[in-house]
């Protein structure tokens, strides 16, 4: 497979690497992106990529709560300009609030907001902002509590991040720190049981390899392995996390302190895993004016 400049700079924009060895690594593995990732990975030129920071669709993420069931929605539209629009916003809202009786995306579209269906109410929105928009994802969580955080509020109850966390006990203000915490953290999941045995393979045997560069024998790369593992996992799962308000304790330990429990948590990002298509300017006025 030919390799582009274009590819090239994805992985050097991705996982920080130089540009000969995004090359070599895109090389080495025939062009597959997440491959070429764990080549670098293994030989200790890049940490691990995280898509979420290649994101670029715009629009808000909303929330809302209706006593142990809370619901985040994501609506795009093409431009933040939009996403700044009091109509809009309006019109992200009260989808959010029609979420809290749907159970997953298409009955959301479904349903009725002033005797229009979501998915009507949108297209009609096009309509009069011309600009592209959608109902992206939605989801849900119930609990004995929920608590909802938004990060960078564009209004109240909508932002760039939207969070909610599903507990027992009545501590909402801890609750709302343990939101944010995920708003900062992006957790992977709540603990390791919740955990894709997939991605913990995945991780386990870039680590091995990475170990393995060292040139220590099996016996002692066993052992390694079983403490890098551990450290991921207090990495990527929530509860094991050092706790951003006092990083003393984990998430855990600092839900038990406070006399509740997480059970369960939703984190939504704007444009999460949506990939931006970008031209320099030259190339755009040679474009309008071919």
């Amino acid at each position: 497979m030919a390799i582009t400049a274009a590819m090239v700079k994805e992985l050097r924009d991705s996982t920080g690497a130089g540009m000969m060895d995004a090359k070599k690594a895109l090389t080495e593995t025939d062009g597959d992106m997440e491959a070429a990732v764990d080549w670098l990975r293994t030989k200790g030129l890049a940490k691990a990529a995280k898509k979420s920071g290649r994101t670029a669709a715009e629009g808000l993420v909303a929330v809302a709560v209706d006593g142990g069931k809370g619901v985040a929605v994501e609506v795009n539209s093409e431009t933040d300009f939009v996403a700044k629009n009091a109509d809009f916003q309006k019109m992200v809202a009260a989808i959010a609030q029609a979420a809290l009786g749907a159970n997953d995306l298409d009955s959301l579209k479904a349903t009725e907001i002033a005797g229009k269906t979501v998915e009507q109410t949108v297209t009609d929105a096009v309509a009069v902002i011309g600009e592209n928009m959608s109902v992206r994802r939605m989801a849900a969580i119930s609990g004995d509590k929920v608590v909802s955080y938004v990060h960078n509020a564009a209004a109240p109850g909508m932002g760039s991040i939207g969070v909610l966390v599903a507990m027992t006990g009545d501590n909402a203000d801890f609750g709302r720190q343990v939101a944010m915490h995920i708003a900062a953290a992006n957790p992977a999941s709540l603990s390791e049981a919740d955990l894709d045995p997939s991605v913990i393979e995945k991780e386990k045997q870039v680590q091995m390899d990475i170990a393995r560069e060292s040139g220590k024998p099996e016996a002692v790369i066993e052992k390694m392995i079983v403490g890098r593992m551990k450290k991921y996992m207090a990495e990527v799962t929530l509860l094991n996390q050092q706790f951003v308000v006092n990083p003393d304790l984990t998430v855990a330990e600092a839900a038990k302190e406070a006399g509740v429990e997480i059970t369960g948590y939703v984190r939504l990002a704007v444009g999460e895993g949506i990939e931006k298509v970008e031209e320099d300017f030259a190339a755009e006025v040679a474009k309008m004016n071919s």
